[in-house]
């Protein structure tokens, strides 16, 4: 399994008041890519290469991998495109 590590951004966005389910399963889907990373289906961010997105029920999970670090980027809705804004502000 890889090591699993939070941007400022990731770790505040879990810390603002995800509803107790919704942050299982953020945290399950987190497991099962840092387990291996190839077992879901995922996109590469088109513009910010390595990153990539995962879906995670009505969340986007932005990471990349390096070495043997699964590093999230961000955590954000799906539904109002909050995490692609912030995309460009935070991975530039």
């Amino acid at each position: 399994m890889l090591e699993i590590r939070f941007s400022k951004q990731a770790r505040k966005f879990i810390k603002s008041g995800v509803p107790a389910k919704h942050l299982r399963q953020i945290a399950l889907r987190l497991q099962a890519l840092a387990a291996n990373p190839n077992s879901l289906p995922t996109e590469e961010l088109k513009g910010f290469a390595p990153y990539r997105r995962a879906k995670s029920g009505e969340y986007r999970i932005i990471y990349r991998l390096e070495d043997n670090i699964f590093h999230v980027a961000l955590i954000g809705k799906r539904n109002d495109d909050e995490v692609y804004k912030l995309i460009s502000r935070f991975l530039k």
